[in-house]
Parts: structure tokens; sequence; C-alpha cells
């Protein structure tokens, strides 16, 4: 009887020795060790599915902008981000409506680009007080307090260097069109900024007539062809987008004016493909690179809400591309 027990105890021994070797997963952590690896791994996709953006620009009928937010879904993706876009259409009260409409439904951060920079101060307010981040992407907004972070080009300096090939091109002067939008600070920049290039000149350029184009083709078409019937003798027209300089070059090719000179901003594939044409009025743009900016401001947003140091103002620059150095970036696309 006492060997028949003995023989059972070792038995049951060699069993559970058999089974814990074979054990693979048991449900508590001293049997499953996670390393620091593995938790971080996890805490940073627990982070990112959190992470929940908003996005209103001024116009997404604009390639400048349709460019500039898919720069930001890319890396939205990357990062297994959320993001929600809207279209205002160039509508300051569209644009109030949807960033309502996005906080209900619960974004995190928002980049915004506003249609107008005074009219959208409440929506900012109303932001804030949703515990919403704001990334000011392109235009400037008036009241920056608001702002967490600024993405942007040097505008002062892309108009100022419109003005500087201008004098180049024109050292004798001439009369010059100013097609602008006050609403949008990033144009008013621009503008400013060829007005004191122009100022600097030994001869003179004086500005005959300027006008609001709301920063669309239509309306500068519309302008542009009005304001040349009654002024045939303006020769220079700078633009503050290369929309507007679209739309003023085809008023230009209606009239049959060969030897007007335009300026855009933007650097867009339709200006660049003028530039390769023969007898093209666009003298040069001043390019950005939506490119770079998009993800810029992305990587800043996801950093800010992961709770991580990010830079709080940063200022792409921009170059002019004209006809001489067009076929260094390509007609196809955006830099």
């Amino acid at each position: 009887m006492r060997k028949r027990m003995v023989r059972a105890f070792t038995l049951i021994l060699i069993g559970i020795f058999l089974l814990s070797g074979c054990k693979k997963t048991v449900g508590t952590p001293e049997d499953n060790p996670i390393t620091e690896e593995d938790e971080e791994e996890e805490t940073k996709e627990d982070e990112s599915e959190m992470l929940k953006f908003g996005f209103s620009a001024i116009d997404m009928e604009n390639p400048y902008f349709i460019t500039l937010a898919s720069a930001i879904e890319e890396v939205m993706d990357e990062n297994g981000c959320e993001m929600i876009v809207k279209d205002p259409g160039s509508d300051a009260d569209s644009q109030a409506d949807q960033i309502e409409e996005m906080i209900k439904e619960g974004i995190q951060a928002i980049f915004i680009s506003p249609v107008d920079w005074e009219k959208i101060t409440p929506s900012l307010q109303k932001l804030k007080d949703a515990g919403v981040k704001v990334i000011n992407i392109d235009t400037q907004v008036k009241e920056m307090d608001y702002v967490d972070a600024y993405i942007g080009s040097d505008n002062k300096k892309a108009g100022y260097i419109c003005g500087q090939d201008l004098v180049e091109k024109q050292p004798e002067g001439g009369k010059v069109l100013i097609l602008e939008c006050p609403t949008q600070n990033s144009i008013n920049d621009r503008i400013t900024g060829f007005e004191e290039a122009i100022a600097a000149a030994e001869n003179g350029f004086e500005v005959v007539e300027r006008a609001d184009t709301n920063g669309e083709f239509e309306v500068a078409m519309e302008v542009t062809t009005k304001i040349l019937e009654e002024h045939p003798e303006i020769d220079v027209i700078m633009c503050g987008n290369d929309q507007i300089a679209v739309g003023a070059k085809t008023a230009v090719n209606v009239l049959d004016m060969k030897d007007v000179l335009i300026y855009g901003v933007d650097g867009s594939p339709d200006i660049k493909k003028e530039l390769k044409k023969s007898d093209n009025q666009i003298a040069g743009t001043a390019a950005q690179s939506p490119i770079n900016m998009g993800k810029r401001a992305a990587e800043v947003g996801i950093h800010m809400l992961r709770g991580e140091d990010y830079e709080k103002e940063i200022y792409e620059d921009v170059f002019m591309i004209n006809e001489e150095n067009v076929d260094m970036y390509g007609v196809d696309g955006w830099q």
C-alpha cells in the first residue's frame, strides 16, 4: 500500500511539472511579464487613437488649401489620428457655424486659417471655453492670444521679393494695380511687403488703383476687367495670391493687353504652367510650400496633445519662381 501511494504521489508531481513546462500564458502579471518597451508602444497607440482634430481653412476649392489639408491628413493617418475637414467656402459665418459643429463632435485641437481675421474672434473664444487647442495656419487671426501655435509663411517677404523682381524687370517705374483682400492678414502682409519694395525704387511706381477681390478668381477677373478699361495705362498688377493672379490674367487676355506684368503669391501649378508659355504676362510668383507647412503643423498638433514640447511659431521661407527657374520646381505639383 505504501509503495502504491509513493508511486501515485510521484506521478502527480511529474504531471505538475509537465503542465508548468507547457504553460504559455496565465492570468497574472507575474506569469506574463510585459517589458517597458511594450508598455510605451501601447501607451502611444492609445494616445494616438484618442487624438481628434478639426480643420477649417478659407476655401476648400482653392488648390492651395486642398494641398495643405492633404499634407496634414497624411501625418494624421500615419499616427492613427482623426481629422474632420469643413469647407466654409470663403464665408465667415459658415466658418463660425462649422467650428461650433466640430466642438460638438469632440475635437481636441483645430487647424484654422480664418476667412476673416477679425470675425473669427468669437469662435476662438468658444474654442478656448471648450478646451480645444488652436493651431493657426497660413493666415493669422487678429487676436493671437487665443492661439496655441502658429505655422505660416513669411508673407511680408513674399510680397517684398515680388516688388524687388519688378524693380529689376522695370527699372523705369510704372503704373500699378493692387488686388488685395483686407480680411486676410496673410494677403495684407504680402501687399505691405510689395509696397515697401517699390517705394525704395529710384524711379517711381504709382499705385493707380486697388481693389478687394475677397481672394477669389471670379471677383479678381471682374474687377480687373473694369479697372483696366478705366485705366489702360496700368502695366503692373500685384495680386495677393495665385488664384487672384489667374483671374487677373484672364481679364488681361480678354482685353488683349500683352505688355502687363502680373505677380502672384503661392507657387501654384497653374501659375508655373503659365510661366512655361511664351508671351506670358505672369512675371513671377513668390512660392510657398503647403506640403511642408501642413506636415509641420500636423507634427506640432500631435506633440501638443500628447503633452510634448513643440514649436509655438514656425515661419516657412518663400522664394521667387519665374520663367528663368521654373524648370527647377516642375509644373505638375506643389513644392
